[in-house]
């Protein structure tokens, strides 16, 4: 089975079917967030290292870092930003830039082998991207667009998957070093866009094996209770064969999901982790014997 290999330079991590959901924590991205950008932009970097904090706790296996801020200087903030990430937590870190100088600015400081996020499949893209993941010995995230745009037609996406991985190979970039993001649509507006998905991740699994990542609350979006529908688009996805996800770790439903898949796929062994985390704890009865409180009495 592929396995895709991850390091910071404290922990190494693998991604693969044999291998537990890798969590890819989404929360250091200034897209959306005016305050996060603000500080970011001015130098201050608090808020970033206590969410990069948080996620960990929360379960995160990677944390994605990205610094796409209009008017900013991109390449020295991420640049800044992934050596600070990188001083205060553990865990691998996924590169997340659309512009290629703040991508080789974040590689060139980077301790570790790093995640590129991403390339897609225009030929002028893979000509700037591969050299830089080559050069870096990185690993990439291969999103299926390319020149004509995002396509409903699950068939045309792993056409243009196989080819990024193809392209990849010419640079030297070893299948098992590329993580095909097969492009998530939202299903409140496409209603088969979850079978598609999922079958287009089995394919990406059995005949191009590759491992798989996706933006997972693209599937909800637009619906209400959406983290209820990731959680359940999460858990079938990893069902399928998907070994990653760019999500939110705080969000408890979802990794609740992520949890459950990995007990049913075999990459929890005896449970352990799933018992840890939802077991009752012991206390103390009457007399000294052990009893289990319930979380009902834990609330009051």
């Amino acid at each position: 089975m592929t396995k895709t290999l991850i390091s910071s330079d404290k922990q190494e991590i693998t991604i693969g079917f044999d291998s537990l959901f890798c969590v890819i924590g989404e929360r250091i991205n200034p897209t959306g967030r005016k305050l996060l950008a603000a500080e970011m932009a001015a130098g201050d970097y608090s808020r970033v290292l206590c969410d990069a904090v948080a996620q960990v706790e929360a379960g995160a296996t990677m944390l994605d870092i990205n610094a796409g801020i209009p008017m900013a200087d991109e390449p020295s903030i991420l640049a800044e930003a992934i050596q600070r990430v990188q001083n205060t937590v553990d865990v691998p870190l996924a590169i997340d830039s659309s512009i290629v100088a703040a991508l080789e600015a974040g590689l060139s400081v980077y301790k570790g082998k790093a995640l590129v996020n991403s390339v897609t499949g225009e030929e002028e893209r893979l000509e700037v991207v591969l050299p830089l993941v080559k050069k870096y010995g990185a690993a990439v995230v291969a999103i299926s667009n390319d020149e004509t745009g995002i396509s409903e037609d699950p068939n045309v996406r792993y056409e243009v998957a196989k080819k990024i991985v193809e392209r990849a190979a010419d640079f030297g970039i070893p299948r098992e070093d590329v993580i095909v993001d097969p492009l998530i649509m939202p299903v409140g507006a496409i209603n088969m866009a979850g079978r598609s998905a999922l079958d287009l991740i089995i394919r990406l699994r059995n005949e191009l094996k590759v491992n798989t990542t996706c933006g997972a609350s693209n599937i909800s979006f637009g619906l209400p209770n959406r983290r209820g529908m990731n959680a359940a688009f999460l858990s079938m996805a990893a069902g399928a064969g998907m070994t990653s996800a760019i999500m939110n770790p705080l969000h408890a439903e979802e990794m609740m999901g992520i949890m459950g898949a990995n007990v049913m796929n075999g990459t929890d062994p005896e449970c352990r982790r799933w018992i840890k985390k939802f077991r009752e704890p012991v206390v103390l009865g009457e007399g000294g014997r052990e009893r289990r409180q319930t979380r009902r009495q834990r609330n009051t």
